[in-house]
């Protein structure tokens, strides 16, 4: 019988440190950043099928956000500033990123490739969903920063600045909603939140 790499390199996404290039009072790596990302993409595909009259499936929002990240696995996760400073690098990333997508695809036997090939190549069928993934990935980058500065840590201040304003400038209403129902509750003492 053969013998499939996928699930036991997937595993490894806990060795993947984000945030290489800042002081970190806590570290976050990728797998606790998915699962994050997949609770609030969840909500927020919720939150559009409910209040905005949405009809997008939440389970599969959550689902390609467990998933979104982890290429990064063989890429490691590269800092913002430096994927996204001009053209070329951004280019050289995204073939570099679809190496390792074909890379993980490889590790699975062919009767499932076709089941989690569309975990990570974003489909224009998926757009919608991708959209909210993106910005549940934004808002987990901004709770990090919230974190962050509550511990002390004043690294983070321009980051933290810097992603509100990301999620803002995305103008979705359910990353507005998150944003003005979700996050001032991450300001809060655990005495508080109870």
């Amino acid at each position: 019988m053969d013998s499939y790499k996928f699930f036991a390199v997937i595993s490894r996404m806990k060795y993947i440190d984000r945030w290489a290039l800042m002081r970190n009072t806590i570290k976050e790596d990728i797998s606790q950043h998915s699962l994050d990302v997949a609770f609030i993409a969840h909500a927020l595909a919720l939150i559009r099928n409910k209040r905005f009259g949405g009809s997008v499936s939440a389970e599969r929002c959550a689902l390609l956000a467990m998933f979104h990240d982890t290429t990064e696995i063989i890429t490691g996760d590269l800092p913002t500033p430096i994927k996204y400073y001009n053209k070329q690098i951004k280019g050289a990333y995204d073939e570099i990123e679809q190496k390792a997508k074909d890379q993980l695809l490889s590790y699975l036997p062919e009767d499932l490739k076709e089941d989690y090939e569309p975990l990570f190549c974003k489909t224009e069928a998926e757009a919608e969903l991708w959209q909210l993934v993106k910005a549940a990935d934004k808002l987990s980058a901004l709770i990090k920063c919230l974190e962050e500065r509550k511990m002390g840590n004043a690294d983070f201040a321009s980051a933290e600045k810097a992603t509100r304003e990301a999620v803002e400038k995305m103008n979705l209403p359910e990353a507005n909603v998150f944003l003005e129902e979700f996050i001032p509750a991450y300001e809060l003492t655990l005495d508080e939140q109870a």
